[in-house]
C-alpha cells in the first residue's frame, strides 16, 4: 500500500495539472483502487452520502464533487491561491456525511459548512504541516455557503467573520464552481448563477465600507 505523502502528491499532482481531474478520480474509484487508508476514506464515503434531487440532480455528494473539482479545474487560473483552491474544491463537502438527514420527506445538509471546515482541517494535518496552506482551505469550505445566505438574507450570514478569515473573491470563485456543478446547466441558469455571485461580491465588498 502507498503511503500517506505519496497518495497527496498524486492527488495533487491530478488536482493542478488536469484539464479535468475527476477522470483520474473516478478512474481509482472505478477499478476499486481508491486509496483505502484514512483520511482518504472520507472521500471515498461521499459516493454512498445522497443529495436533495431537486437541487442535486446529478445524484451523490461524490459525483457533486466531480463536477465542482471540473470546474475549478477550469478556473484556477483566476484564483488568488490555485493550491488552496483546488484542494478547498474537492474537500468542500465532506461535512455531508455526517450532516445529511432525511427530513419530513427531504434530504438535507443543514450546517455541512461548519462540519466540513473542522473535518478539513483534520484531512489535512494528516498530509501536511503547511498552516498556512490548511487554513486557506479550511476557510474556503467553511464559507462556502454564505453566497448563498447573503444573496436572500438569511441569518446565517455572516459577512464580517468571513472576510477576517478569507478573500470574498475566493470564496465568490469557489461558490460559483459549487453551483455550477449541479446536474445539466442551461445557459440561462448559468447565467443566474454568475449575477448571483456578482450580489454576492457586491454586499460584501460595500459591507466592508460600512
Amino acid at each position: 500500500m502507498e503511503d500517506k505523502n505519496t497518495i497527496f502528491k498524486e492527488f495533487d499532482r491530478h488536482l493542478m495539472e488536469d484539464k479535468e481531474p475527476s477522470h483520474y478520480f473516478n478512474e481509482i474509484l472505478g477499478k476499486g483502487e481508491f486509496p483505502n487508508i484514512y483520511p482518504f476514506t472520507l472521500l471515498e464515503e461521499l459516493t454512498d452520502v445522497p443529495q436533495s434531487p431537486k437541487h442535486h440532480p446529478e445524484g451523490s455528494v461524490w459525483k457533486h464533487t466531480m463536477l465542482v473539482v471540473d470546474n475549478a479545474a477550469e478556473k484556477k487560473e483566476v484564483s488568488e491561491e490555485p493550491h488552496a483552491f483546488m484542494w478547498a474544491a474537492l474537500l468542500h463537502d465532506l461535512g455531508k456525511k455526517p450532516t445529511t438527514k432525511l427530513r419530513k420527506g427531504r434530504i438535507t445538509s443543514y450546517d455541512h459548512d461548519r462540519h466540513g471546515e473542522r473535518i478539513a482541517r483534520e484531512f489535512l494535518e494528516e498530509l501536511t504541516n503547511d498552516e498556512e496552506f490548511i487554513d486557506k482551505v479550511s476557510a474556503l469550505v467553511r464559507w462556502h455557503m454564505q453566497a448563498l445566505f447573503v444573496v436572500k438574507d438569511l441569518p446565517f450570514a455572516d459577512i464580517e467573520k468571513m472576510l477576517s478569515q478569507i478573500s470574498v473573491d475566493e470564496v465568490a470563485l469557489l461558490t460559483l464552481c459549487d453551483r455550477l456543478g449541479r446536474g445539466e446547466m442551461t445557459e440561462e441558469r448559468h447565467a443566474e448563477e454568475e449575477e448571483n455571485i456578482k450580489t454576492f461580491v457586491h454586499k460584501s465588498k460595500n459591507y466592508r465600507k460600512h
